[in-house]
């Protein structure tokens, strides 16, 4: 692989890995345990920042999929850049607009049990962080 590319798509996926494991596996748990944070206040702030968080993801995931297009990737670096982007359109296409309709309902009052979507955007976004983990590596040695 060029070697320009794969510094380019190296560092996109590390900093897309360092948002992923700083958002979604510290902030977002943490936030809920902060004095005074209701579980409506805790949706509102969430919703705001996955918002952020997913766009961003989103253009990171074009950097890395173009870096690694252009680059001559060998073919396990395409095939890892394809799975972390469909977990990606899986979490924004499938899960997310669940989750949001789920925190409407909450937010407008309606008590409800813990939601079974949220434990599958939690084990995508698990599966996300391991395969940008062996993404970076790949591309580490590229």
């Amino acid at each position: 692989m060029n070697a320009t590319s794969a510094a380019v798509a190296g560092a996109v996926t590390f900093v897309w890995l360092g948002m992923v494991l700083g958002i979604s596996f510290l902030e977002a748990p943490l936030k809920f345990r902060a004095p005074g944070v209701t579980i409506p206040v805790g949706l509102g702030i969430g919703r705001l920042v996955f918002r952020a968080l997913n766009a961003v993801e989103t253009v990171l995931a074009v950097v890395v999929a173009a870096a690694v297009a252009l680059g001559g990737a060998p073919v396990r670096v395409g095939v890892l850049t394809a799975v972390v982007a469909a977990l990606l359109v899986t979490q924004l296409a499938v899960v997310r607009p669940r989750l949001n309709r789920r925190s409407d309902r909450v937010l407008a009052g309606e008590e409800l049990p813990r939601s079974r979507s949220h434990l599958w955007y939690v084990a995508l976004e698990v599966l996300k962080a391991g395969t940008l983990i062996a993404l970076g590596a790949c591309l580490l040695t590229a």
